[in-house]
């Protein structure tokens, strides 16, 4: 039985990107690289979406640092319906089926860990169906109003969220992660 991460790196303000900042906003230091790489020495199967996919192959492909060699080699399954095999990035495999009945069964048959890498249309259908044990993000020190995009939490269902992990890398970027609980209004709200 495999549990799943929903895992999101986010500027302050909740954007998942910015027009013009360079990945990581520019801010990756050793110790978060560091970490990147030992994270993915664990066995871990990443789940995107067809968007995800394209951007990170490329980047993924295009750097030797420790986080992106370990995503080179993990495995990894994407959703799409646009999508063509075979994928070029080594160790992807597709699915073009229904996501949600696709991960409740490889959370019933996997042993490794399963992780959504950004896929915000993704991520937020899989905690929608109750199907996410831990929501991680990790917050880079800048605030995006202008520029940001891809706002991450818009379309998500309530919830609450109890802190099981927190780390800080390079004396700035703040690692934060929860037990997610799908909630159905405010606390309080009705009966």
């Amino acid at each position: 039985m495999s549990t799943l991460m929903v895992d999101y790196i986010i500027s302050l303000d909740g954007y998942g990107a910015a027009e013009g900042w360079p990945g990581f906003w520019g801010m990756e230091g050793p110790e978060y690289l560091d970490w990147l790489g030992e994270d993915g020495q664990q066995e871990v199967i990443h789940l995107m979406g067809a968007t995800t996919y394209r951007l990170m192959a490329e980047f993924a492909g295009q750097n030797d640092d420790p986080g992106s060699v370990a995503l080179n080699t993990a495995r990894k399954v994407v959703f799409s319906s646009t999508l063509t095999e075979p994928l070029s990035w080594p160790n992807s495999e597709l699915v073009r089926g229904d996501a949600i009945a696709a991960v409740r069964e490889m959370k019933d048959v996997e042993s490794a860990e399963l992780h959504t890498l950004g896929s915000l249309s993704l991520s937020r259908s899989l905690i929608a169906a109750g199907l996410v044990d831990r929501f991680r993000v990790v917050v880079f020190p800048v605030i995006t109003g202008k520029t940001g995009k891809e706002r991450i939490f818009d379309g998500y269902p309530d919830l609450s969220l109890e802190l099981v992990q927190s780390r800080t890398f390079d004396g700035q970027l703040q690692l934060l992660e929860y037990i997610p609980t799908v909630l159905d209004g405010p606390p309080g709200a009705g009966a």
